[in-house]
């Protein structure tokens, strides 16, 4: 009986702190003059960041807050500019709970998969976790690098091309792309799994096929919005942004098994 309530407390007291520090966090967020998140989003990144934390513990959950940072940050860049044009982002860029789950559900389930693959090992656990957590990285990778494009070439975009012809429209146009803001895609991506890679995450080689997998899904994220986006009701910027980050989290995964099968056949 002590045995079975030790190994209840060692899985239990991961997720009771996970719980008080996003609920400190939260108190801390609420009461902060500049609002990064409505107070229905401040919740929802709540149970966002308590999942993360106790799933993947600090070094996940601050891979995520570097997002949400960063991404808060970037979407501030000219923000009286494009408030101007009409191409700002809602509510001077504060998340509500659809921006926190169409931006992070899918590196959720990765999460939720590499605690689940953990819980029950085998022989080819510590590959599916590693790919999961690699997959985590690139959903992220791929949605600050999204972030970044967007917000920069809004903001700084000299001339602006619409991805499906190449001919130049105006900023803020649905699958429109720039010069500056590819750029700053390319920037985003490669500082958030550099970070993921510092905090022993993913591996060096790793961070190569997070920026690939963003630019490749950041741009048939553009695709989408240009041909399909306003043609269909459901595809909202929300569901985009999750079809973004699974592409993302695909595209990385795929690269890595294909390079794992190349070095070891």
């Amino acid at each position: 009986m002590m045995n079975i309530s030790a190994d209840l407390l060692d899985i239990l007291m991961p997720w009771v702190f996970a719980l008080a520090i996003n609920l400190v966090l939260l108190l801390i967020a609420w009461f902060a003059p500049k609002k990064l998140l409505t107070p229905a989003g401040l919740v929802h990144a709540g149970i966002l960041g308590t999942i993360l934390w106790g799933t993947l513990g600090w070094r996940g959950y601050l891979v995520m807050m570097f997002y949400f940072l960063v991404g808060s940050a970037v979407t501030r860049i000219g923000l009286a500019q494009k408030e101007a044009a009409g191409i700002a982002e809602k509510r001077s860029g504060a998340r509500g709970p659809e921006n926190v789950w169409g931006s992070a559900l899918i590196a959720t389930l990765c999460a939720l998969g590499t605690y689940g693959f953990a819980s029950f090992p085998s022989v080819w656990t510590p590959t599916i976790i590693s790919l999961l957590l690699l997959g985590y990285v690139a959903s992220m990778s791929t949605k600050l690098s999204d972030t970044c494009a967007s917000e920069v070439g809004k903001a700084y975009g000299k001339r602006t091309f619409l991805i499906t012809n190449l001919q130049p429209v105006a900023r803020g146009t649905e699958g429109a792309v720039s010069l500056e803001g590819t750029l700053a895609g390319v920037l985003g991506s490669a500082a958030l799994a550099s970070l993921a890679w510092g905090l022993g995450l993913i591996m060096p080689l790793d961070i190569a096929v997070c920026v690939i997998a963003a630019f490749v899904a950041t741009n048939l994220e553009s695709l989408i919005g240009a041909t399909l986006q306003a043609k269909v009701d459901w595809l909202t910027n929300e569901v985009v942004n999750i079809i973004n980050t699974l592409i993302g989290a695909i595209v990385a995964i795929g690269v890595a098994a294909l390079i794992q099968v190349a070095l070891h056949p």
